[in-house]
């Protein structure tokens, strides 16, 4: 999840918070990737997801991985279109409560939000959503 809230500029699944997305992530739910995300930075995010530990990356391969992109990107600074993805990012809008560039939204949400442990009794065991799950989810519309 810190890979999606370092693409994002937010922390994932802002303003939610309970049983159901206890489950949701459970059951695989994860955020939508920020367009213009690279597409190597994106599959290893996914990895991070992945429902069983073992097929995760561990902190020694995402360092070398995430080094590896770094200096690629460096190389290839003339690349047209890895410059415009970067340009765009910066305007994004993630929903209509929270940009990337409004210092007010990420003020109010830090004011309105607390960091706490929560304690769900008889959750079911950790698995991949299918893609079909995944999109479900996302095309869910979501009043902030």
């Amino acid at each position: 999840m810190l890979m999606w809230e370092i693409s994002s500029g937010q922390p994932p699944f802002v303003y939610k918070h309970n049983y159901d997305l206890a489950l949701k992530i459970i059951n695989g739910t994860r955020p939508r990737i920020i367009p213009g995300t690279p597409l190597k930075y994106k599959e290893l995010m996914e990895q991070c997801w992945d429902a069983d530990p073992t097929k995760r990356p561990d902190i020694y391969t995402l360092n070398k991985e995430i080094r590896s992109l770094y200096r690629t990107y460096l190389n290839n600074d003339n690349d047209e279109q890895q410059i415009n993805n970067i340009t765009n990012i910066d305007n994004l809008q993630l929903n209509k409560n929270f940009s990337i560039n409004s210092t007010n939204s990420i003020n109010t949400f830090f004011r309105n939000s607390s960091s706490r442990v929560y304690y769900f009794k008889n959750l079911p065991e950790p698995r991949n959503a299918t893609k079909e799950e995944q999109e479900a989810y996302h095309s869910i519309q979501f009043d902030f």
